[in-house]
């Protein structure tokens, strides 16, 4: 998929967080409910969120150019890291909001208009989060993935919000409302937590997955079966793009021409088995005790 074709989801994002935001803040002034109001605060963070998202997916599209040589792909963790930072902020908020409520209760009012348009804005939410993470599994992209989880935290909320109120509509305990508020932050913090995580692990260049490594090592087990060796091997992912560096060993004898061939064909295979990889190597022979001393990943 062409990378600046994911903008318009971000866009997807953009207006269900404005279409949100007006329905759960409307839900908030009927009722009063600070449950309801922590669910209009992360809808709006999920608005700055999404923005973020925008510039960073447009910034990612570049192509490589003579100052960033490896391309702008690291760009959309400054998204999800930022999304990250925002969440816990979202979840402070809604903690002082539910503390307060639990020192000076407030009965609910229109409680019944209020949980119905809030079923409405998530449904909302759920819908685009569903296109968000399946764009974003597809392609690679941790921008879209994070905004999804995010919009998914959000529909999570908006259950836990609902369930609140509608006890509280039942039993007139006024305090399950800002309990339940209280939960749904620390719910939100573990989210953040998981996203800053995920950033900082594709910031510091660290290598790609287990499953996709024993991809590549599938394609050069069936080159080891011809004589051929390898070792430095190193990977590395930014967002959508994977980064492989690895040493090929082949008899001595052979040819320059029949050596370069066979890494273009290695080169290839891994290509198929990882999509989106720059695949590095350097050709060695295995019968040079020199190609032996560049084993080590750190040269």
């Amino acid at each position: 998929m062409d990378r600046s074709s994911l903008t318009r989801f971000a866009w997807l994002s953009i207006a269900a967080a404005i279409v949100t935001i007006g329905l759960k803040g409307f839900a908030y002034l009927l009722t009063g409910s600070v449950g309801l109001l922590s669910d209009a605060v992360e809808s709006l963070v999920n608005l700055v969120a999404a923005i973020m998202a925008l510039a960073m997916l447009i910034v990612a599209a570049r192509p490589a150019d003579k100052e960033h040589q490896y391309g702008h792909s690291k760009a959309e963790y400054f998204a999800s890291g930022v999304e990250g930072i925002l969440i816990f902020f979202a979840a402070v908020s809604i903690g002082v909001a539910a503390v307060h409520r639990i020192l000076d209760p407030r009965p609910l009012a229109q409680a019944g208009i209020g949980l119905g348009i809030a079923v409405a804005a998530s449904a909302v939410n759920f819908i685009v989060a569903r296109i968000l993470l399946n764009v974003g599994r597809k392609s690679d992209s941790i921008t879209l993935e994070a905004d999804a989880r995010h919009l998914m935290t959000d529909v999570w909320t908006s259950v836990a919000v609902i369930g609140g109120v509608g006890a509280v509509a039942i039993t007139d305990w006024q305090v399950l409302d800002p309990v339940v508020a209280l939960a749904v932050a620390v719910n939100i913090v573990r989210t953040g937590f998981q996203l800053m995580r995920r950033s900082v692990a594709g910031l510091m260049d660290a290598a790609l997955p287990p499953d996709e490594y024993e991809k590549l090592l599938t394609v050069l087990n069936k080159y080891k079966e011809q004589g051929i060796q390898f070792h430095a091997i190193r990977t590395r992912q930014a967002a959508g793009r994977r980064f492989v560096s690895i040493h090929v060993l082949v008899p001595g004898r052979w040819t320059t021409h029949k050596g370069h061939h066979v890494v273009e064909d290695i080169e290839t295979d891994i290509r198929t088995a990882l999509s989106g990889a720059i695949v590095f190597t350097h050709l060695e022979p295995v019968d040079d005790p020199l190609s032996f001393q560049d084993i080590e990943i750190d040269r």
